[in-house]
């Protein structure tokens, strides 16, 4: 049972109540194929098309423009959450499409950029790496992100090419300064037109011979990255990211090592990879269970599963990203979110653990979101959680069990590891008079301990 909720919980975003209650029994490799066969059945998200404008624009319309196409950014942002939360929604698309969304990390100004892009990594997301890394070269928000617009013959710009080899491939230590500089002339004329798609300016590529990895041609981009992809070094540093992500931040050399070969030997296939990852005994090994500080968008859609929240007010939902430090299409730097213990400091360690609570009690948060700790606006940090929960699924199941029970049960519901808090110290602090107050009251004790935050 434990090693089903640690399953959904790094597969996926958790168990709702009432998927709890279907899957708790399965054996893993029902989990497993289970999980594979949903993941299958892609849908595009669908999202914002592109305003062209057909004439000069005035400052004010520029401005109104950029809002609107915020505006559209932010509408992507809100309905990928509830996907996550959503049980109606495959748990391992979504998952793989969080992770390499923070792998390719890319700030989308556009709504129509940001859908593509989202779209383009949901299609190859449990793919083939290297369709999807000659995906992400011809990604429009990419190019524009990396300046590729301005990567031509006569004056190379090396931002993509660098990135694509120290951050989205191989790492650092496995190529030289010359391999950077050789790579972006392979990559010249890769550009996009008004409307957002991708063209290839021919004009503008360097058509000449290059030298990379000490081999030399006349080498285009999709031929760099067939190159960087024969080095089983960026097996290797794919395989440690995906480690890191998905089984522990402290990584263990030789289980790597077999997630590396796996991957390399496939051609890399990254179904194959991540099979192999869920079906290895080490993964539910105890030290890799319960080590993983959630993500705020992971903990959002965890919470939004477990108590089926709604929120009222959408601005509700991108305060608390703006708050916890992650905000979707808006990452740090290209690097993307660090994750681990940075997710946890002082101005998110208090919301994290009350979350449950303002939720609970529709409370104001009188917090600072991290980007307001920096703005000029600091004072105008006081916000609602408008949202709404939905406690009768977690009703339903504890119906008729004793008090005993119910804290059993509700703890293999929302965590991966028992709780070390007593519960006969739990339960002197809940004045409940009747069973489903009993459940409430629990159920926001039991999401606002630490144990909660990790998965």
């Amino acid at each position: 049972m434990a090693n089903i909720q640690h399953l959904y919980w790094r597969a996926g975003f958790g168990l709702s109540p009432q998927q709890w209650q279907e899957k708790k029994d399965w054996p893993i490799s029902m989990a497993i194929d289970d999980l594979f066969l949903a993941a299958g059945k892609k849908v595009p998200v669908k999202g914002a098309t592109t305003t062209i404008p057909k004439k000069r624009l005035s400052d004010e319309q520029r401005v109104a423009l950029r809002k609107e196409n915020e505006k559209k950014v932010r509408k992507l942002n809100l309905d990928w959450v509830y996907r996550m939360g959503n049980p109606q929604y495959s748990d391992l698309l979504e998952r793989m499409s969080l992770f390499w969304h923070g792998h390719f990390a890319c700030r989308s100004r556009l709504g129509s950029l940001a859908t593509a892009q989202l779209n383009t990594i949901r299609e190859h997301a449990l793919g083939n790496f290297r369709s999807l890394a000659q995906a992400i070269a011809k990604d429009v928000a990419m190019i524009r992100y990396l300046n590729n617009q301005q990567n031509k013959k006569k004056q190379p710009n090396e931002n993509f090419a660098r990135e694509l080899m120290e951050l989205f491939t191989i790492g650092r230590g496995n190529y030289t300064e010359q391999d950077v500089k050789e790579a972006a002339r392979a990559f010249t004329g890769w550009s996009s037109n008004l409307a957002g798609n991708f063209v290839f300016r021919s004009f503008q590529h360097d058509y000449g011979k290059k030298t990379f990895f000490g081999k030399t041609g006349k080498y285009n981009g999709d031929d760099i990255i067939d190159m960087i992809l024969e080095r089983r070094e960026t097996a290797h540093f794919i395989a440690t990211k995906v480690y890191r992500y998905f089984v522990n931040p402290k990584v263990n050399a030789s289980q790597v090592q077999q997630l590396a070969n796996v991957f390399y030997n496939s051609n890399y296939d990254i179904s194959r990879m991540m099979r192999t990852l869920f079906e290895a005994d080490w993964f539910y090994a105890p030290e890799n269970i319960g080590v993983k500080i959630k993500s705020p968008v992971e903990l959002m859609a965890g919470i939004t599963r477990d108590l089926n929240v709604y929120f009222r007010d959408t601005r509700s939902l991108l305060f608390l990203e703006r708050s916890l430090g992650q905000v979707l299409f808006n990452p740090p730097n290209v690097a993307g979110w660090p994750g681990g213990r940075t997710w946890i400091d002082n101005s998110t360690l208090m919301l994290r653990l009350n979350l449950a609570s303002y939720l609970f009690n529709n409370a104001s948060v009188n917090l600072r979101a991290k980007d307001d700790l920096k703005a000029s606006s600091r004072g105008k940090a006081f916000k609602r959680l408008a949202a709404e929960i939905d406690l009768e699924p977690v009703v339903e199941m504890t119906t008729g069990q004793s008090e005993k029970a119910v804290f059993d049960t509700l703890c293999s519901l929302f965590f991966t590891q028992k709780p070390k808090l007593d519960q006969q110290f739990i339960h002197q602090q809940i004045k409940a008079t009747t069973p489903a107050e009993y459940v409430g009251e629990l159920t926001l004790k039991l999401l606002s301990l630490p144990e909660y935050q990790t998965c």
